[in-house]
C-alpha cells in the first residue's frame, strides 16, 4: 500500500515536472524568432479562407467592415463577400479588373479597377493587399531596418487568447515615429511613394489634405509630408498553431489607425477553381 502511494506520488511529481518543462520550452521563443517564423509561415501557405473584421480611421471617424474571404496566392485569386456585395478578382482575367455584384444602385454587375477611386474611397488598402503578404513585407522591413536594435523595438509580451485562439502577443514600438518632407520625383504617385518608403498611402493622404482622394495626381518637385515609419505602435497576435497574425492593431501619433481581426481561419483548405468564377453555384452574380 505504501509502495503504491509512493509510486503514485513519484508519477505525479514527474508529470508536474514535465508539464512545467514543456511550458518553459513553449515560451522560450523570442520575439525575433516568432516574427521571422511568422513571415516564413505566410510565404509557405497557398490558400486561405477566413472572416475578417476591419476597423479603419477615416475622414469622419472609424469605418467598420466585415467580410468573408477566399484567397489563393499563386496564381492570385480572390473572392470576397460583404453584406450582399460579391467580388471576384483573378490575375489575368477580366482585364485585371474586379468583377463586382453591388448590393445597391445601379444593381448591375460592374468591372472596377482595384486602384480606381471608386474602390479606394476612404479605404486604407486595396484588394491587392488582402491576405497576409503585404503586412508581412511591412513587418519584415521594420525588422531588417532596426537590425541589431531589434529587441529595442520588438517585444514578446507573453501568451494571450485572442479571437478565441491561443496566441503569442508581440508589440512593435517605434519611439522615433514622426514626420518628414518628401520631394516627388519623376512619374511618382502616392502609391509608388508609399511602397518605396514602406508606409501607408492612406496615411499620406490623411496628412496632406490638399491631395483630396487622388492617389495618382502628383507633380515632380511637389513636397509632401510623410511619416518616417508605417506605425508608431503595432500589436500582433500570432496564432500558436499556424504562426499567422490573426490580430493586428496599428497606432500612430493620434491613436488607433487600423485594426484587422481574423476569425474562422482555414489554412490550405480545398478550394475548387470554380469558386473563383461568377458561375459558382453558391454565388449570385
Amino acid at each position: 500500500m505504501l509502495f503504491a502511494r509512493l509510486f503514485t506520488l513519484i508519477v505525479l511529481c514527474s508529470c508536474l515536472f514535465m508539464s512545467r518543462l514543456a511550458y518553459s520550452q513553449k515560451t522560450e521563443a523570442t520575439a525575433k524568432e516568432l516574427i521571422f517564423k511568422m513571415i516564413k509561415s505566410i510565404d509557405a501557405v497557398d490558400r486561405f479562407k477566413y472572416s475578417l473584421k476591419i476597423t479603419e480611421r477615416g475622414k469622419k471617424g472609424f469605418n467598420h467592415y466585415e467580410s468573408s474571404v477566399k484567397l489563393c496566392r499563386s496564381p492570385r485569386k480572390l473572392y470576397v463577400y460583404i453584406k450582399g456585395i460579391e467580388l471576384i478578382w483573378v490575375n489575368g482575367w477580366n482585364g485585371n479588373k474586379a468583377y463586382v455584384k453591388p448590393n445597391s444602385f445601379p444593381y448591375i454587375n460592374l468591372s472596377l479597377d482595384p486602384l480606381g477611386s471608386l474602390m479606394r474611397q476612404d479605404q486604407h488598402h486595396t484588394i491587392n493587399e488582402m491576405g497576409f503578404d503585404y503586412f508581412a513585407s511591412i513587418v519584415e522591413y521594420m525588422a531588417l531596418k532596426v537590425g541589431d536594435r531589434f529587441d529595442q523595438y520588438f517585444k514578446l509580451e507573453g501568451e494571450e487568447r485572442y479571437n478565441n485562439r491561443p496566441c503569442y502577443k508581440v508589440t512593435i514600438t517605434n519611439k522615433d515615429y514622426g514626420y518628414e518632407n518628401y520631394t516627388v520625383g519623376d512619374n511618382e504617385s502616392i502609391t509608388t511613394i508609399a511602397r518605396k518608403l514602406h508606409i501607408s498611402e492612406y496615411k499620406i493622404l490623411e496628412v496632406n489634405p490638399k491631395l483630396s482622394d487622388y492617389f495618382d495626381i502628383l507633380k515632380k518637385g511637389q513636397v509632401l509630408k510623410v511619416p518616417n515609419a508605417y506605425a508608431k505602435d503595432v500589436v500582433l497576435y500570432i496564432d500558436q498553431l499556424y504562426n499567422l497574425p490573426i490580430g493586428v492593431k496599428v497606432s500612430d501619433d493620434k491613436g488607433l489607425f487600423e485594426q484587422y481581426d481574423y476569425f474562422f481561419l482555414q489554412v490550405n483548405p480545398k478550394i475548387d477553381d470554380a469558386e473563383f468564377t461568377t458561375g459558382y453555384k453558391d454565388y449570385k452574380f
